[in-house]
């Protein structure tokens, strides 16, 4: 039996027959993965367990709301949990459907262990990766709201590519004083390059820091 660790996300599995439920919690137990089942979307929602859910695992046709319903429900609330998708009755309208809405991966079953295996290690590393990320982000806006007026207004014209006299010009500043306001915005940014001030605000312009 692997070795679980605290790290580890949970893998829910809703899937109405109890076999299929079983062999799959047994799976990912064998590999030290943490696995909630559910035999239906309703029975997932009415409990839903205090877990960091790091991927889903998705028969396509469930008792009530179907998995595909139940995808479009978490995108259209802005979750994207990465959702693996098992089926029996699967067609090419179904799968198409499904990698469309954004499903992480279409199995037909009966599923090969090691394909589903691959496929929920992959999924778990993709939502370990964007929750990092919008970890950073959170930082990074933390940072930039430390920023004064003139230092945002500097910072934007660097990441338009404006370069110091064109920004005095329009600023009717010094270069030297520009230079200054450049360097205080980096420093509290804490970037070490004008490229990497360009790759944060880049990411936070589109929400908060663009000029109008």
């Amino acid at each position: 039996m692997g070795a679980k660790t605290e790290e580890t996300a949970t893998v829910v599995i809703i899937d109405d027959d109890e076999a299929v439920r079983e062999a799959l919690e047994g799976l990912l137990d064998s590999v030290g993965l943490d696995a909630k089942c559910f035999a239906s979307v309703q029975q997932y929602v009415d409990q839903r367990p205090a877990i960091d859910v790091g991927c889903m695992v998705l028969d396509v046709r469930l008792p009530g709301r179907s998995g595909l319903d139940f995808q479009a429900e978490l995108a259209r609330s802005g979750n994207s949990l990465p959702v693996i998708f098992i089926s029996g009755h699967a067609d090419v309208a179904m799968s198409v459907r499904a990698m469309k809405a954004g499903a992480f991966e279409f199995l037909t079953k009966p599923v090969h262990h090691q394909e589903l295996l691959d496929a929920i290690q992959l999924a778990l590393s993709h939502h370990r990766e964007r929750r990092e990320q919008e970890r950073r982000l959170v930082v990074h806006r933390a940072r930039f709201e430390t920023l004064t007026a003139r230092e945002r207004e500097v910072a934007q014209m660097v990441v338009a590519g404006q370069r110091n006299k064109q920004i005095a010009g329009d600023l009717g500043l010094s270069e030297a004083t520009v230079k200054l306001h450049r360097g205080q915005a980096m420093r509290k940014m804490e970037v070490d390059s004008v490229v990497d001030l360009v790759r944060i605000l880049d990411r936070l312009m589109p929400q908060d820091a663009k000029p109008s």
